[in-house]
């Protein structure tokens, strides 16, 4: 009996880990992706300073756009090198995630930088892995 493999015809899959479930909890090895407008970006961002992972969690922020859930395409368009070049990098994490992936690129998004793949992009679940982090002893700060 052989098998055929047909393309895929519907959405490409949201990228859905978690920490803890494939992703080890190491200090300095996840950025987060987020946007200055972005409410949700801002409640990641506001997680990340009270739990006090700023330290270990990578962060870069990107210009000014539509918000969260709105593909902010390949950040080709006007802005600094260095705002290009995080454009890039999120596209490349969203690509190296699923073959040839032509889903929406969104923020939040936690990298694993080691890697180099999307972790998730879905808010409460970034939320989540942050106080996971922040409650796991690799995490936590010298007295």
């Amino acid at each position: 009996m052989s098998h055929t493999v047909l393309p895929r015809t519907g959405p490409a899959p949201a990228p859905r880990g978690r920490i803890g479930a494939g992703f080890s909890p190491v200090p300095h090895r996840y950025r987060l992706y987020l946007r200055a407008d972005c409410p949700r970006s801002r409640q990641v961002a506001a997680a990340l300073a009270v739990l006090g992972l700023e330290d270990s969690v990578a962060t870069t922020v990107l210009g000014t756009g539509t918000g969260a859930g709105t593909d902010i395409g390949s950040g080709s368009g006007t802005g600094s090198g260095i705002e290009s070049a995080g454009y890039t990098a999120l596209r490349l994490a969203y690509e190296a995630a699923g073959h040839h992936f032509d889903g929406t690129v969104t923020v939040p998004a936690l990298v694993d930088t080691w890697s180099g793949r999307i972790v998730s992009d879905h808010t409460p679940d970034i939320l989540d892995d942050l106080h996971f982090l922040a409650g796991h002893p690799a995490f936590r700060k010298a007295a």
